[in-house]
């Protein structure tokens, strides 16, 4: 395929491919008509000429349609993240085949819980998460994963399948020590992988019964918490879950959904740059095995919520590997929600835009266990779309359950392996049809996603030459960019001052949409005081604003476009930060 154009693929900020879309829409409706009407074409008319042409259906005809044009009234106040002009938060611009196909879908209704219920879904969304697998980097013929409603569930999945397998490795080692009365390390027994997880459960001749009333996700938690304890010789204080001070807020609820404790969710501090510290990691994992915890999993993250940072993957899968080598197996997701489509631009030119550390570390994903990505985001699919995957069958393996008005589990239905019931077929036809128009290549999306770094290159130079109070957060890796507004001679908390300010005035301002964050001093310390130290603030704060600007929008990175925008934006900048200078601080 040539270097992608997306001119195509969306609507326009002024609706400029209209008819294109009216086509299609026609197109789609038709194909639905003619299906319905053209199936059983011998049944009776179910709603008569007659029933139409009543008062009673006219009266409620025209209840639909005003109610109708009421809501697409009150959705012309709906925030318009469409613009070039909007660049607050990780939405923008849905593309046409992801339109198209979550229309087509949905119009047809299938419920990915059961082929059954979803003949052509099912189908669709095998084709795409292969599509989707294929752009990380996993071999498409044998990796698994299915859609979900967003990157929050596709996380519980992950915790779902690594706590499975903990689970059934802590659960055999506890039934083979109470058999020999031997020593026994919960920590150990957790990790000790499939392969001699199967060894040892032949040699001991360990049952399924016996391995089920050893489980604490299936028997009472307390009860083999004592059993584990007794079998140690000291107090068992349950599992952890390492992730990033990074991470996205999902993981914490995780930890309470799956009554871990907030206690057990144990955050690996960042260097100063924000990204997750692999000493530090390691240091935590030598913690838990000390403190005999087994470690449900290492999470890290290609794509942070708040600057689109990504974490050294290759570094962690290193470590990883380090402890593999003496037989402890710990499992590796990555949260990849918003950052997993940049590795579309690996294998070709593209990947030359980001440094060489980035490009390590993506090109690791595939190393991993499970990833998370969301569609909806860097894949501009439409709301709710995310998706989940892993590298193989055995790492997709999770608890079974049973339901008897659904056909059994020989027909390949995911229901029995998902959290969510019923799922939607939309997402995973919009991602399809994205997939089989723009293409997940390095020269197809991969250049988008490459077009829109450009994009927050040029306003970040810009910033630089012609905003001489404005600190841009260093270094960017994406296509987010982070800002404070200082003053010479400024503390931190002066500068906090000054850039509430002017994210307040943009609030206000229907010009330009930014976002704001705050970085904390328990997860980002580093970063802060490097950050204060570069632009030579007094460090009297324990966080640092920042106004956050995130460069989606697929028509921005177009030349005439950035023209016309850039200049505007760096003006209205400048006059709130001139503003935000003259505060009595």
């Amino acid at each position: 395929m040539a270097v992608i154009s997306t001119d195509a693929y969306f609507l326009g900020a002024r609706s400029e491919n209209s008819d294109s879309v009216n086509r299609a829409f026609g197109e789609i409706l038709k194909h639905w008509f003619d299906w319905r009407s053209e199936l059983f074409p011998d049944d009776a008319e179910v709603i008569t000429n007659d029933e139409r042409q009543s008062e009673k259906f006219c009266v409620e005809e025209e209840r639909l349609h005003a109610a109708l044009k009421t809501l697409c009234d009150m959705l012309l106040a709906e925030t318009p993240t469409f613009t070039p002009r909007y660049l607050s938060h990780m939405v923008s611009e849905a593309s046409l085949p992801a339109i198209f196909g979550h229309l087509a879908a949905l119009l047809h209704n299938p419920n990915n819980t059961s082929r059954e219920v979803s003949r052509v879904g099912a189908r669709v969304e095998i084709e795409a998460i292969t599509m989707l697998a294929e752009m990380i980097g996993f071999d498409p013929m044998i990796a698994q994963g299915h859609f979900t409603c967003g990157g929050t569930i596709a996380n519980f999945e992950a915790v779902w399948r690594a706590r499975y397998r903990v689970d059934h490795a802590l659960a055999l080692g506890l039934v083979a020590a109470e058999k020999s009365g031997g020593p026994f390390s919960a920590f150990e027994s957790a990790h000790v992988g499939w392969e001699k997880f199967d060894q040892i459960r032949i040699h001991d001749a360990i049952s399924e019964q016996e391995m089920r009333s050893a489980s604490s996700v299936l028997c009472n938690p307390l009860e083999i918490a004592e059993r584990l304890s007794k079998s140690s010789r000291r107090s068992y204080r349950g599992s952890v879950l390492i992730t990033p001070g990074n991470k996205h807020f999902s993981w914490r609820k995780a930890a309470n959904i799956f009554h871990l404790g907030e206690e057990s969710l144990w955050n690996a501090p960042l260097d100063e740059q924000g990204r997750l510290d692999i000493k530090e990691l390691e240091t935590l994992i030598d913690k838990a095995r000390h403190q005999d915890r087994p470690v449900i999993a290492v999470v890290s993250v290609a794509g942070t919520t708040e600057a689109g940072e990504i974490d050294p993957i290759d570094g962690v899968v290193c470590l990883l590997n380090e402890y593999r080598l003496k037989g402890i197996h710990i499992w590796h997701h990555v949260d990849a929600a918003y950052g997993g489509y940049f590795c579309s631009m690996l294998g070709g030119e593209q990947e030359e835009i980001l440094d060489e550390a980035r490009r390590s570390a993506l090109k690791s994903v595939r190393l991993a266990d499970s990833v998370t990505i969301d569609p909806h985001k860097l894949g501009y699919v439409p709301y709710a779309c995310g998706a989940f995957l892993t590298r193989d069958a055995s790492s997709y393996t999770a608890s079974s359950f049973h339901a008897p008005y659904i056909d059994r589990a020989e027909t390949g239905d995911k229901w029995q392996s998902t959290i969510e019931g019923s799922r939607t077929a939309a997402g995973a036809s919009a991602t399809w049809l994205t997939g089989r128009t723009m293409g997940f290549g390095p020269d197809r999306f991969g250049a988008f996603m490459a077009s829109t770094i450009n994009a927050r290159r040029k306003f970040e130079e810009t910033i630089a030459s012609q905003c001489k109070n404005i600190a841009v957060l260093a270094p960017a890796d994406t296509n987010i960019l982070c800002f404070s507004v200082i003053k010479k001679g400024d503390s931190l908390s002066n500068s906090n001052m000054r850039t509430n300010h002017v994210f307040r005035l943009f609030q206000k301002d229907p010009s330009f949409s930014v976002s704001k964050t705050v970085f904390d001093s328990e997860n980002y310390r580093r970063l802060i005081e490097a950050h204060a130290n570069r632009h030579r603030m007094t460090l009297d704060d324990n966080q640092l604003s920042l106004i956050r600007c995130v460069f989606m929008n697929p028509f921005l990175p177009k030349n005439h476009v950035l023209e016309s925008f850039l200049p505007k934006f760096i003006a209205r900048l400048n006059l709130y930060a001139e503003q935000a200078l003259e505060l009595s601080i």
